[in-house]
């Protein structure tokens, strides 16, 4: 079928609105029509960094009404609202013991440009164009395999959800699924875009006592308290850690870092209490650390978590239910967009002048 779809044809390039060909759903595949679909910082990287091949249509926070479903197919039917999230094999260990977002195949079948038998479904003049997380939504429908393809509530703004699949679970997820608080304990979280909001609303969700938003964007940060932050700290204007001490009496049990900045990661490290965890969401580049003073010697932990170690099925439906009940008001971090302002969307989210971009493309 003949579709429309934001094309990217080289490094760096603008996204371009094309005409490109969809191949049916296989077997085990399910065709969505296309709502709306979340801008990510992934899809930026992608693009400026080329960590997937060229031509490509970039998009995995999307949202849709499912149209068609392969003959396998069992737990997804036409009619459904769906939110679209990363690929995984479903065959590894990983997968099989609930941590699909570290599949053994996470980089092929998310980067790779092919689905999981090693074809592609979208093709422009008789020419391959690769796929992104399995789903390419930056367009009018796209084909998805069934296991990245998760049904929720149809009384729920469907254009506001795709989102869930990827940034918004990895901040909360990473709270709830992979540090799991303590209630009463403490934590911060270093940047306040939207993964570090949605994590903030898990802390909330969780019961800490102290959850610390650091940024150095007062307009983020209000937000931040506005979302559940009971203290900010704006990093351009203080010390940090000194203060982080001072507000926790030692230090935070936890931290969420996703800055990258290595900096601020030193920082996120050094205001932990002794046996405290750092969880490292943002692409980080290198940076070296004194390990025995800096982790060792205090018994502190630092490990780095993808997609927030979700099972996307079971807890992208979760959400949605905060979500409703008003505890995780994600509505507060979106600016819709046409289709059409898909490059102005962009530079609005890389500038901080929107939190969350969403498109709507149909």
């Amino acid at each position: 079928m003949k579709i429309k779809a934001a094309v990217t044809h080289g490094l760096g390039e603008d996204f371009k609105l094309e005409e490109v060909k969809l191949k049916e759903p296989r077997e085990d595949e399910v065709l969505v029509k296309i709502a709306a679909c979340g801008v990510c910082h992934t899809d930026a990287v992608a693009r400026d960094l080329g960590i997937t091949p060229f031509p490509v249509v970039l998009g995995h926070e999307g949202s849709g009404i499912v149209e068609k479903v392969g003959s396998a197919v069992k737990t997804v039917k036409p009619g459904d609202h769906v939110v679209l999230t990363f690929a995984s094999c479903g065959q590894c260990e990983n997968c099989l013991t609930g941590h699909s977002s570290v599949c053994l195949e996470f980089n092929p079948l998310n980067f790779g440009g092919r689905m999981g038998d090693g074809t592609n479904r979208i093709y422009q003049d008789n020419n391959a164009v690769s796929t992104f997380f399995g789903q390419s939504s930056f367009a009018t429908f796209a084909v998805a395999n069934e296991r990245n393809v998760v049904v929720v509530d149809k009384d729920v703004d469907l254009a506001l959800l795709g989102p869930l699949g990827c940034g918004i679970q990895t901040g909360s997820g990473t709270v709830i699924n992979r540090l799991q608080p303590a209630f009463g304990s403490s934590i911060a979280v270093y940047g306040s875009g939207a993964v570090g909001l949605s994590a903030i609303m898990a802390a909330k969700i969780a019961g800490c006592k102290n959850v610390i938003a650091v940024d150095i964007h007062d307009s983020r940060l209000e937000l931040a308290k506005e979302l559940g932050a009971t203290h900010t700290l704006n990093g351009s204007k203080v010390d940090v850690v000194k203060e982080i001490k001072d507000i926790t009496n030692g230090g935070t049990h936890f931290a969420v870092e996703t800055t990258g900045v290595p900096a601020v990661v030193k920082q996120s490290i050094h205001a932990l209490r002794p046996l405290g965890q750092c969880a490292i969401v943002g692409i980080t580049p290198e940076i070296n650390f004194d390990v025995h003073n800096d982790i060792m010697a205090e018994g502190k932990t630092v490990m780095g978590v993808i997609e927030g170690d979700t099972v996307p099925k079971v807890f992208i439906p979760q959400l949605v239910e905060y979500y409703k009940k008003g505890q995780f008001p994600l509505d507060k971090l979106v600016k819709f967009y046409n289709f059409e302002e898909i490059n102005e969307a962009f530079e609005d989210s890389k500038n901080g002048i929107t939190v969350k971009p969403i498109l709507k493309i149909s």
